[in-house]
């Protein structure tokens, strides 16, 4: 392995200027694999992973959307103008959501392009919640708003959940590589 030169990615923007342009040289020369940009402070716990937005803002993004979807749900009867944020975050919920979660846990290194991972997470989706109301149609609690909500955000959660561990997971293991150990 080649000796290369470290050095942080404030003193190599500042070696090429300030602005604009010095920031799309960096980019450019990034997505060229002509430099590598690396943590110099990857996260060592899993719940320092958990925390630190950097890492797992998608997550904090999906429970945030779950919780605004359930919350407008139940509120709405009693704020009318909050029926709108629920037909808004329950069809996200519904059409996305649950698929998100479920090709973060099946990719947790990204391998997938932006495009792809949309279009996997809609037709997960759309495969998905189907099969959670037929499961809900053989239970005591049937086919109804709480039980479907209930049933959606418990999917959801805990699939993101397994997603954001195995995301640590591989993370810790591209240390360990790179660091040789």
């Amino acid at each position: 392995m080649r000796n290369r030169e470290v050095t942080t990615l404030e003193e190599y923007v500042g070696r090429l200027g300030r602005g604009y342009r010095a920031l799309r040289a960096v980019y450019e020369e990034f997505a060229s694999g002509r430099i590598r940009l690396v943590d110099p402070d990857p996260p060592v716990t899993f719940a320092e992973y958990v925390v630190r937005l950097d890492y797992s803002l998608w997550f904090w993004t999906l429970l945030t959307l779950v919780a605004v979807a359930v919350a407008s749900v139940y509120l709405s009867d009693m704020v009318p103008p909050i029926a709108y944020v629920r037909y808004v975050a329950g069809s996200i919920l519904v059409l996305f959501a649950v698929g998100y979660a479920t090709v973060e846990a099946l990719y947790p290194d990204g391998g997938l392009s932006n495009l792809e991972a949309l279009a996997l997470s809609i037709g997960l989706s759309l495969a998905l919640v189907p099969l959670v109301g037929l499961v809900l149609n053989y239970t005591p609690w049937g086919i109804r708003l709480g039980p479907v909500l209930a049933s959606l955000t418990i999917y959801t959660v805990s699939v993101a959940l397994v997603a954001e561990y195995r995301k640590y997971s591989h993370l810790r293991s591209r240390v360990a590589i790179r660091s040789g150990r």
